[in-house]
């Protein structure tokens, strides 16, 4: 039991002196950090620029320009840099010049003074000498959008109409040198397969590359289209010859084709053959052979895969 109680005081006396150690231990490396961070050191950083003051009229484009700046100061500062990116501030009313083609910064006109680092710092150098800044002026576009979209209807489906985008344009604003040159956008590749209702299905929109300097009225569209069960019809419709020469009389075979398209069944009892008209050209004549070709000069604008079933008409010159 005393041999027991020995062991654990023994235990407990070095759990101590560990805890002591390893406290003195940090205690020493928070001094040693102290230490490095009070000493001071020269050291260059790039720092973002903060455009301030811009001219209403004009926007600058977002060029990936920085400064690097030499520094003097203590590990405090430095370690705060490093922390969050620098940042410095270039005033397009006092600090750039206007020239033809972008605002000219140049390190002799502002040098900065050391206006924007506390008395801490001490500014050694920038680097470059110069920035240009493009700009641009504001211009206001509204292009259309072009719909890539694929659908796979269930048999006996399809859209009555057309496909649509909502809205069918967009309206683009930024400097005219980039919005001058996009005349239409894109959108992402999209398929619908076993379509048989109406359509409404929200899609992206392909941009540009780099246009953080534009703006969009809209990132996305919704595709519609109105689908509807279909059918198919056919008629017989009476042939017509025209561009006859005067003196010249034809007969011909047969008087009559059938016609073949495919309508929605709510519109299939208001097509007849009065909205149909079939021609052959005479002057379209197959040359050394007495056949013309049949052709539509009106159809109906419901009908969808209009056909003419025969693709010949047989003719003869009679005086």
């Amino acid at each position: 039991m005393i041999k027991k109680i020995k062991s654990e005081i023994l235990t407990s006396i070095k759990n101590k002196r560990i805890n002591v150690f390893v406290l003195f231990l940090l205690f020493a490396f928070i001094i040693l950090i102290f230490t490095k961070l009070s000493k001071e050191y020269t050291n260059t950083m790039a720092f973002d620029i903060e455009k301030i003051n811009i001219p209403e009229e004009n926007v600058i484009l977002n060029d990936s320009v920085m400064l690097n700046i030499t520094l003097k100061t203590h590990g405090f500062k430095w370690l705060r840099y490093y922390i969050s990116k620098p940042k410095i501030k270039i005033d397009f009313r006092n600090d750039v010049d206007k020239k033809e083609g972008g605002f000219l910064w140049n390190k002799s006109k502002a040098y900065l003074n050391n206006t924007q680092f506390d008395e801490q710092v001490e500014l050694l150098n920038i680097s470059p000498d110069r920035l240009t800044f493009r700009y641009g002026v504001n211009l206001v576009k509204k292009v259309p959008v072009k719909l890539n979209a694929t659908i796979n209807f269930e048999p006996g489906y399809d859209i009555s109409d057309k496909l649509v985008s909502d809205p069918d344009s967009i309206v683009v604003i930024g400097p005219d040198i980039l919005v001058s040159k996009i005349n239409l956008l894109e959108t992402e590749e999209t398929i619908f397969n076993d379509v048989k209702s109406n359509l409404k299905e929200r899609t992206n929109l392909k941009f540009p590359e780099n246009v953080s300097d534009l703006k969009f009225s809209d990132d996305n569209v919704v595709i519609k289209a109105h689908v509807e069960k279909f059918t198919e019809g056919t008629l017989k419709i009476p042939v017509s010859i025209i561009n006859v020469p005067k003196g010249v009389r034809l007969k011909y075979f047969p008087k009559e084709v059938n016609v073949s398209y495919y309508i929605s069944l709510s519109n299939f009892n208001s097509v007849t053959n009065k909205d149909f008209k079939v021609v052959c050209d005479y002057t379209k004549a197959i040359e050394n052979q007495s056949l013309l070709v049949p052709e539509f000069m009106k159809f109906p604008k419901t009908a969808k895969n209009i056909k003419i079933n025969q693709q010949r008409i047989e003719f003869i010159i009679t005086k």
